[in-house]
């Protein structure tokens, strides 16, 4: 009877701000129910700005039968995480303000919003010649790992890692943002649809049939414009001086 009585996301969310937070200053709905993504466990992603609160805090919660998560800001402390999700190339919050439909809105939101486009126009930080370097060498060691492999089990969660590092080795040397879990594959597709659908089939052929020979290629493909794997004379945390 209860998923009867669920009101559209758009509403709910709405009715759940005017009786949960009537005095905030700004409300957005984000998440996959503005994207036209959602499922049937999606839930409603709520953004909140309250000058009153005296710092962000995030919690979960049902409630007019739906999953709700509140993201609340005051109108500073989110700047903070703008900054961390910058930092880490996870765009969460800035996205979610972004593609954030307005609830409510005292005057605030139109500032904050378009520091969160700003944000993601401008993309995250460029990787260095160094850390490019370090990432080769781990996407190397877990490579050779997954080559040395005999173990069934062991080279599934090989291949895991490996999907992980190189998903991330691709995005950031272009520039672009990185995710994880569900966000892996549609920031691979956001930069690339067609090399998106090729990284997918090279790890998918090996977890149906246990071939190793396309993903290892596609690996050195990848590596092969930045020098291909490095083992061979890498260090890190080195100190170069004489004792």
């Amino acid at each position: 009877m209860e998923e009867h009585k669920k009101l559209p996301p758009i509403k709910a969310a709405q009715k759940f701000i005017n009786s949960q937070f009537p005095h905030c200053d700004a409300a957005l709905l984000a998440g996959s129910v503005v994207r036209g993504e959602a499922t049937e466990t999606s839930d409603l992603d709520i953004v909140i700005f309250d000058n009153n609160f005296s710092s962000s805090y995030r919690e979960s919660l049902i409630d007019l039968g739906w999953k709700i998560e509140v993201f609340a800001h005051n109108l500073i402390s989110y700047k903070a995480f703008f900054k961390s999700d910058y930092e880490r190339a996870r765009p969460s919050i800035p996205r979610m303000v972004s593609e954030g439909i307005i609830l409510k809105d005292n005057g605030v939101i139109e500032v904050i919003k378009n520091e969160a486009e700003e944000l993601l126009a401008k993309g995250p930080e460029q990787w260095s010649i160094e850390t490019i370097m370090a990432k080769r060498y781990f996407i190397t060691d877990a490579l050779d790992d997954f080559i040395g492999c005999d173990s069934r089990a062991e080279g599934i969660f090989i291949a895991n890692t490996l999907a992980e590092l190189l998903s991330e080795f691709v995005l950031r040397t272009n520039h672009r943002w990185i995710g994880t879990s569900k966000w892996i594959i549609r920031s691979l597709r956001n930069y690339d649809v067609e090399f998106a659908e090729r990284f997918v089939k090279a790890f998918d052929d090996f977890y149906k049939t246990g071939e190793k020979k396309q993903l290892i290629q596609f690996v050195d493909i990848v590596l092969l414009p930045y020098g291909g794997r490095l083992f061979d004379g890498f260090s890190l945390g080195k100190n170069d001086h004489c004792s």
